[in-house]
């Protein structure tokens, strides 16, 4: 019993990450139409922002978490403004805003190699606790915390989406672009903060995660496939579906290393990736685009 207590308590906290990378990924997906892929580069570049600000100039943590949300969302928005916006403007296709995307990708990952080099850095906030008992299965503070925040800030952007005026302009611009012109809304002033809104979840990740885990150059791509995973599991077209698939790819990975050895743990995603691309394309939320749904 306590192994599958465990095992659900790691399920929830691997989901509440991919859930925070998986909605900031679908959100500017939905409403930009194309693969971010640099959204993982972000995640990669705000850790290391993070690790600059404490670990190196000795900055306050909520200070050095501040100014690392506050740098994500910048960097979103001058990806959108310097690469994509005139690639948009010269009518570049989604192939080649992907083709950009991945470069930036590369470039941010291989740049951050350059400035701190290849080896592990780390960035600690007080002692290592011990965890707590939670039915047999253990669980930190910082698990709390980081579950909590994913939560909270879910539910956050779902409320800004529905109800205010902005979301329902960026709901608009992701349902028909041409339409949402006629009403007065700009699309471009849209992606931008499509993009600053996206990349700022990304920084909050980014700092939930250099706290968990370590922080190397590498991690962006792991971070992005298990976002881009759970997005399409549950429906890329809508952040609640990003979110449900992103838990569910988090209770698929961590059941199926119950009965395979953990080095299996990216395979079993992506083999669920798979399934859905091949039984259900649009997702668990999503709705099948066909003839008589254009």
């Amino acid at each position: 019993m306590s192994i599958v207590v465990q095992l659900l308590i790691n399920s929830i906290i691997a989901g509440s990450i991919y859930a925070l990378i998986a909605s900031g990924f679908s959100l500017i997906y939905s409403v930009a139409k194309f693969m971010h892929f640099a959204h993982g580069a972000v995640v990669t570049v705000s850790a290391f922002i993070l690790f600059f600000f404490a670990g190196m100039l000795k900055f306050p943590f909520w200070l050095s978490a501040i100014l690392t949300i506050i740098f994500a969302a910048l960097f979103g928005l001058l990806m959108n403004l310097l690469c994509y916006r005139p690639m948009r403007k010269r009518k570049a296709t989604n192939a080649v805003l992907l083709i950009a995307s991945l470069a930036m990708f590369i470039l941010f990952q291989s740049l951050m190699i350059a400035v701190f080099g290849a080896d592990i850095k780390t960035v600690r906030l007080g002692q290592i606790s011990t965890g707590l008992n939670v039915f047999g299965g253990i669980i930190t503070e910082l698990q709390i915390i980081i579950v909590l925040v994913s939560v909270i800030l879910l539910v956050l952007l779902w409320l800004f989406m529905k109800k205010t005026r902005l979301g329902k302009a960026m709901r608009a611009v992701a349902d028909n672009k041409e339409v949402a012109q006629t009403v007065g809304i700009n699309p471009e002033k849209i992606y931008n903060i499509t993009f600053m809104i996206g990349s700022a979840i990304a920084g909050i990740a980014a700092v939930l995660i250099a706290l968990e885990q370590n922080v190397e150059p590498n991690m962006g791509f792991s971070l992005i496939i298990k976002g881009f995973t759970g997005a399409i599991i549950g429906g890329i077209h809508m952040v609640p579906g990003a979110v449900l698939g992103s838990y569910l790819l988090g209770l698929v990975e961590n059941f199926g290393i119950w009965f395979l050895p953990s080095g299996y743990k990216d395979a079993i995603a992506f083999v669920l990736l798979f399934i859905f691309l091949l039984i259900r394309p649009q997702g668990i939320l999503g709705i099948k685009r066909g003839v008589n749904n254009k």
